[in-house]
């Protein structure tokens, strides 16, 4: 199984998502993100065999969630031949970081092997992204929005008749908040 540990979104916030690539959809070509795999990944685990999803789970149950405001105020890409990675981004959030800091912790004590780059919260917009025309990004973004979320979900990977899609394993849910 193809595994990532991610925090979901609420329709509203996905709407809000949604809006903002559909202002970068006026000004490029590329293969946009379907609203139900809108996402901020906090672990990628990669493929792992079934029977590994449980020492997901205890990572997961060990560290918990923690209410969290989160703020949208950036859009940034990656490049990449063949075309760019787009992505909204979030503001400083020591609180953010402490969770993921804390989960991977907790996967690497359970015996995962993790990426050792940098942590950068976003959420993907578009692969292979081709502008058209010269883009301001802060228009792209329009306005910086906030929202909450609570909850901390084991997902699985999958592309059923050729379809990339996301789904739900498991999931903790707040029992301490942060400020």
């Amino acid at each position: 199984m193809r595994l990532f540990l991610a925090v979901n979104f609420d329709d509203a916030t996905k709407h809000r998502i949604q809006a903002v690539q559909q202002r970068l959809r006026e000004v490029a070509q590329g293969d946009f993100s379907r609203p139900e795999n809108l996402h901020l990944t906090l672990a990628f685990l990669g493929e792992v065999p079934a029977q590994k999803a449980a020492a997901a789970c205890r990572a997961m149950d060990r560290t918990g969630a923690m209410s969290l405001n989160l703020t949208f105020d950036q859009i940034g890409f990656f490049r990449r031949d063949g075309g760019d990675i787009w992505w909204i981004g979030l503001a400083e959030n020591p609180a953010l970081l402490r969770l993921q800091q804390e989960l991977c912790g907790n996967l690497i004590a359970e015996g995962f092997r993790l990426e050792e780059r940098r942590f950068s919260p976003h959420i993907t917009l578009a692969r292979r992204v081709r502008l058209q025309q010269e883009v301001n990004r802060g228009t792209i973004l329009g306005a910086p929005f906030d929202t909450s979320v609570d909850t901390i979900s084991l997902m699985r990977s999958e592309r059923p008749n050729g379809v990339l899609t996301y789904m739900e394993q498991y999931s903790v849910r707040a029992g301490r908040d942060e400020p």
